[in-house]
């Protein structure tokens, strides 16, 4: 799996190779989270 999603070609792929081999369905989560640093200067 990729770390990133971009295009979903790499999901796609992996979708159509799940399908074929009999899955029914294939169900994809992305999560993404942004950190940022915090200026606590007063």
């Amino acid at each position: 799996m990729d770390d990133v999603l971009t295009t979903g070609a790499t999901l796609l792929a992996y979708a159509r190779a799940l399908k074929r081999a009999g899955a029914r369905q294939v169900d994809v989560l992305v999560l993404a989270r942004v950190v940022r640093e915090i200026d606590i200067t007063i």
